[in-house]
């Protein structure tokens, strides 16, 4: 029966994960994600080829048992989603509806779209993509994705769209607390501040100038009107946030960019080039955080806190550690709470 109160409209949007750690379920996870054109931003029939004749021949067996690794009982990423999305609803009231939509998977856009149209209110849906910095890859593909569902669906609400959150105190300080408790219990010598990689053209496609984006060492440095964009940028501007916050001096910390994938130059600098650095300059004990993501996933779990420790073990560090992401903490849900009254 349909609910005769008039509520608010909430749709968060994570990125997604496979439905099982099987080769099958993960061939079809990556078919749909690297067939997105925001992904991989290159005419569709040379896209086609390179993820059916190339990627997807080996990677889905690769991936699988890469996330057997972290599956308890589902995927991590799911389920830190999942109990978010309660959380957010248990905070928020009675006065809104609350769903949860994967960008890549179940439970989709479309579900959760589906489920909001259930409840009476014609103000416009509060859509919230969970990632802090802005990219085409993640956050444009997710803007997208959703208007082209809604407008399939016949969505009479429109669509509000809540921008990054990657300068807001209120987030720099919900991991600066995660940050914290970690730097207490394991003292390490070196903090990473790790984030998601993206190809070099994907940052350019962003620079409305075009001609200031990675043309220098330092123009991610500090955020100006020419490169607001920036993934990098604002990336540096989340670690420099962090850190200071945390009372780190430069020496004590670095950035860097994970998960690369295929030949073409992707951001620099690079993790796991990081790790080797790090060892020979005698640096013994990792702390590494990862504020890109905001719930605990493949590229957290598998390949910083398990692969990414063997890396720098091998290379002559003593351990690494990585900070939990912010998952369904307090004070997280109190941000996305607050990013939702505060939209007009």
């Amino acid at each position: 029966m349909t609910n005769t109160k008039s509520k608010k409209k909430v749709l968060l949007i994570n990125l997604g994960s496979p439905q099982a750690p099987t080769r099958e379920a993960v061939h079809v996870y990556l078919k749909q994600f690297l067939m997105d054109p925001y992904v991989i931003d290159i005419p569709f029939l040379f896209r086609w080829f390179l993820i059916n004749g190339i990627i997807l021949r080996k990677r889905p067996r690769e991936s699988a048992k890469a996330y057997a690794k972290i599956w308890k009982d589902g995927s991590p990423l799911i389920q830190h989603s999942a109990a978010l999305k309660e959380k957010v609803q248990e905070q928020l009231g009675d006065d809104y509806a609350v769903e949860l939509g994967m960008r890549y998977g179940h439970p989709s856009i479309s579900e959760a779209l589906n489920n909001l149209e259930k409840e009476n209110g014609s103000e416009p849906i509060i859509v919230v993509p969970l990632y802090p910095q802005y990219s085409l890859a993640a956050t444009e593909s997710c803007i997208q994705e959703t208007r082209v569902v809604a407008k399939k669906m016949k969505i009479k609400n429109p669509l509000h769209f809540v921008g990054t959150f990657y300068h807001r105190d209120d987030f720099l300080s919900a991991f600066t607390a995660h940050v914290e408790q970690e730097i207490k219990i394991f003292n390490p010598d070196h903090v990473i501040f790790s984030f998601h990689g993206l190809p070099e053209r994907h940052i350019k496609k962003t620079d409305t100038t075009k001609n200031y984006c990675l043309k220098s060492k330092t123009c991610c440095e500090t955020l100006t009107e020419k490169n607001k964009n920036c993934y990098r940028a604002q990336s540096f501007f989340t670690a420099r946030g962090i850190a200071q916050k945390l009372n780190l001096s430069a020496q004590k910390y670095s950035v860097s960019f994970q998960s690369r994938l295929g030949r073409t130059p992707w951001i620099k600098p690079y993790t796991d080039f990081l790790y080797k650095e790090l060892a020979d300059r005698g640096v013994k004990k990792i702390l590494v955080v990862s504020p890109s993501f905001v719930a605990d996933c493949l590229e957290t779990l598998e390949e910083i806190a398990l692969r990414g420790r063997d890396d720098f073990i091998a290379h002559g560090g003593a351990d690494l550690r990585l900070v939990p992401s912010l998952n369904s903490s307090k004070a997280w849900v109190q941000v996305v709470s607050d990013l939702v009254m505060q939209q007009k």
